[in-house]
Parts: structure tokens; sequence; C-alpha cells
């Protein structure tokens, strides 16, 4: 059985896609980029405000199927540069506490909207 997840409070698929989908405890969000969602535009203004932004919606899309960052078990990030790696890294990691997640990240030819990053995460819940 699977759910569709949807936020408000993140921006919507801009795509045939959900933001989330729920099946069991399992919950797969996909890919997020940093679309403001109270205005529709990217924050791009420094790489550290970006990953925040994009990490800002990966919370609200867990928060809206009943989980947190400590329930995430696996994240993809996909950066435009790895010599952005050190920058987004330090921002990223401060969304965690205890046990990180398992997580790869690549360098891509291009990203959606000309990003610098976009994370997709993979969380057990226990709601």
């Amino acid at each position: 059985m699977k759910i569709t997840i949807e936020s408000k409070q993140a921006p919507a698929p801009i795509g045939p896609y959900s933001q989330a989908v729920k099946s069991g405890n399992f919950v797969f969000l996909s890919g997020q980029i940093a679309l403001d969602p109270a205005t529709g535009e990217l924050v791009m203004d420094t790489l550290e405000n970006e990953t925040h932004r994009v990490m800002q919606n990966i919370h609200e899309v867990l928060s809206a199927a009943g989980c947190s960052f400590d329930d995430v078990l696996k994240t993809s990030i996909f950066l435009s540069d790895m010599n952005h790696f050190a920058r987004v890294n330090a921002v990223y990691g401060s969304y965690f506490s205890g046990t990180f997640p398992a997580r790869e990240t690549v360098q891509v030819a291009g990203l959606p909207r000309n990003v610098n990053v976009e994370i997709s995460v993979i969380a057990v819940c226990k709601a």
C-alpha cells in the first residue's frame, strides 16, 4: 500500500512525482531543491543558505509523514560541483544528532533549475 505524503510547507512538485510516498513505515522523499514554498523563488544567495532551504524543505515533508531527521536511514546528495562538498556537508550535518544516515554524494552534469544541491531521503518512521 502506498500513501502520498504532501506538505503545503514545502514546495509543490514541479513534475509528475510526489513530495514523498509512504509504504508501511518506510518514507521515500523525492529530491528537494532550494525552492522557498512561500514565494516559489529559489534561495541561492549563498551555498549555505541554499543548503539550509533544502534541509528545511526535507524537514517539512518528513514532518508531514510523522517523521523527523532522527528517522532518516539514507540520503543522496547531488551537487553541481564537488568543490561544494565541504560547505554543503557542514550545513547538512547540523540537522542530524546521534547516528548519521548512510549516504552518497555525487557530482552531476545538471540539476533542476540550475541549482547547486539536491537531496533525497529514505526514512523509517514510527508513526
